[in-house]
């Protein structure tokens, strides 16, 4: 079953994405959005980790045809890192641990800076 959030930015008290795929199994993370072709604004995915690390939050760009807007965040909810991730570069770090990195498009990047804090809502779908 595939389970979906919205999320939530705090700050601004607005959904800055209303269907956000949860990915907390092994198949849905690797999955990721390799070898889609295109990513629409209203697209996104949430790669979650037991707990807060830069090692297992890092992700890769093969096999994904389009740039993403990447947001790290940690337990506490608190954005710590942003990037826009190119396709086919090998690696990406979160400049510090996280537990959830975001996937979505780029467009919506200059909504979330550095130490805003987000948070996911059960959604039915």
């Amino acid at each position: 079953m595939v389970t979906y959030r919205q999320l939530w930015h705090v700050e601004n008290g607005r959904v800055l994405l209303n269907r956000l795929k949860w990915c907390d199994s092994f198949g849905s993370k690797l999955r990721g959005f390799t070898f889609r072709r295109s990513l629409s604004p209203a697209d996104g995915l949430v790669l979650v980790e037991k707990s807060d690390s830069r090692l297992s939050t890092a992700i890769h760009m093969l096999f994904v045809f389009f740039d993403l807007g990447v947001i790290w965040v940690n337990e506490a909810g608190e954005v710590v890192d942003v990037v826009v991730a190119r396709p086919w570069r090998p690696s990406y770090a979160p400049q510090a641990p996280a537990r959830y990195v975001i996937e979505l498009h780029p467009s919506l990047l200059p909504q979330v800076r550095l130490g805003d804090h987000l948070q996911f809502l059960d959604k039915e779908v």
